[in-house]
């Protein structure tokens, strides 16, 4: 699709979500995903033009529920919502019922008495916003449950990519460094191999899955190896803890080896891309020579595109509810 047939999407009349929640890449397929993205784009467009709110959601309100820390995501939740013309409430689980025993069901029965639209929830525990989506009236966003799935960061980092290289299904994307604890890498590894682009695992074998063989993608313990004629280098955070165990010798062993710095990326296609969901460990799995180098890092790019993609979410999960009234 060319920009000019981006700009002809109207933003106030996004198509629905397909599904009354969204929870994991697989609630999408090529054409929603595509759909999503597109209307993506348009709103990207216009927060780069500085435009005025929408009204698409007036008088709508988006709960986040974050019981996990979070700087990127819950912004970005947050502005998206309100960009739309929501009220946004964000719930600080620090100060709230949590802290004195009350359960994640009697939460979700409370805040569901509020009668919220939205429930944006990110919890440790994966399972946790399908367990909260079939005790409450509202949709629910997963913004990233345990070892499970992050879909709202897959759909911006597709975003990315596409904005980067027009096309993605020609793309051969390097994912690197902690998969076992990264719900990043599963929701990106559904969603780029929907879309048809060559996935790639790259890593320590104690930081690759067990069951890596079932996802579809070549595993390297070699980072040379892995990176050889990638055009996107996606680096992950080094989850210490989530870890059980010592799985890496120490930080800066780990860096020698996997971390990403100016020599190990001469080793992937010229004009590789680097990418890296963050929150970044610098000097550890990337090297601030790389990761701050706009003319390789669309890690900046990401996070704008965070935004951009969170109201796409919104906006089709809202016009997914007008319709159903």
């Amino acid at each position: 699709m060319t920009q000019a047939d981006v700009t002809e999407i109207d933003p106030n009349r996004p198509a629905p979500f397909p599904r009354a929640h969204f929870l994991s890449a697989a609630d999408l397929n090529p054409a929603t995903a595509t759909e999503l993205l597109d209307l993506a784009d348009t709103y990207a467009t216009l927060n780069r033009a500085g435009a005025a709110p929408l009204d698409l959601m007036r008088g709508r309100t988006v709960v986040n529920l974050f019981f996990e820390n979070s700087t990127r995501t819950s912004a970005s939740f947050e502005i998206a919502a309100k960009r739309l013309g929501a009220e946004v409430v964000t719930m600080p689980v620090a100060a709230s019922s949590v802290k004195k025993g009350e359960t994640l069901i009697d939460t979700a029965v409370t805040l569901n008495a509020m009668r919220p639209d939205v429930l944006v929830v990110r919890h440790a525990a994966s399972g946790a916003a399908a367990l909260l989506s079939q005790k409450v009236g509202c949709a629910v966003v997963n913004a990233g449950d345990g070892r499970h799935e992050h879909p709202t960061q897959a759909l911006l980092d597709l975003l990315t990519l596409r904005r980067a290289f027009g096309d993605v299904t020609s793309l051969t994307v390097a994912i690197c460094g902690d998969v076992a604890h990264s719900r990043v890498a599963r929701s990106n590894v559904a969603l780029l191999q929907m879309m048809g682009a060559r996935v790639r695992l790259v890593g320590p074998p104690t930081l690759i899955p067990g069951d890596a063989d079932r996802w579809g993608c070549e595993v390297f313990h070699d980072m040379r190896e892995g990176l050889a004629g990638c055009d996107v280098v996606m680096m992950l955070r080094l989850q210490l803890e989530r870890m059980e165990g010592a799985l890496i010798p120490s930080t800066r062993e780990y860096f020698r080896f996997w971390g990403l710095d100016r020599e190990k990326l001469t080793w992937a296609a010229p004009g590789a891309k680097v990418m890296h969901p963050g929150p970044m460990n610098r000097g550890v799995e990337i090297d601030s020579d790389v990761a701050d180098d706009l003319s390789v890092s669309l890690i900046q790019e990401q996070v704008e595109m965070g935004v951009a993609a969170r109201m796409a979410v919104l906006a089709s999960l809202s016009a997914r509810t007008e319709a159903a009234q």
